[in-house]
């Protein structure tokens, strides 16, 4: 893991109050640290009802990145933002020709409903495209 601050995704809509980025390897280990790092942030930060949903969702999304989203040698980016009106939860990875998309898995399937946590939780996510790659951000509004 590496520290970077290069992560794209849309600009928040109130000033930054903190931030946060770390790049990760694309192995299950990741999606464990990743998860537990947002959780301590997020309290830190002044939200601590709000940790553990960002932390599912970090966490479905860094999972969606290692299983979906890596290329070998490469590296995916967990970003987190804080402003007044929200929390930004972003992943970036290498792999922009795989889009995530919100389906409805059938009941005997074992994978396919990380979407379906972050859209219960968040209040709004996207998938942003990028000329190599792409970023899945999530929002949760701050009260």
């Amino acid at each position: 893991m590496t520290s970077s601050d290069n992560c794209a995704g849309p600009e928040p809509e109130y000033g930054v109050l903190h931030e946060d980025a770390l790049d990760y390897t694309p192995q299950q280990r990741s999606v464990s640290l990743a998860r537990r790092r947002t959780a301590r942030l997020v309290a830190e930060w002044g939200h601590p009802a709000l940790a553990g949903d960002a932390a599912l969702i970090v966490g479905e999304l860094a999972a969606n990145a290692t299983l979906h989203g890596s290329l070998r040698d490469r590296l995916f980016k967990v970003r987190l933002t804080h402003t007044r009106g929200a929390l930004r939860l972003a992943v970036s990875d290498p792999r922009g020709e795989r889009m995530p998309q919100l389906r409805r898995p059938a009941d005997d399937e074992c994978f396919g409903r990380g979407l379906l946590v972050v859209n219960a939780l968040a209040s709004r996510w996207d998938v942003e495209p990028h000329v190599v790659g792409k970023t899945t951000w999530a929002e949760l509004d701050l009260g």
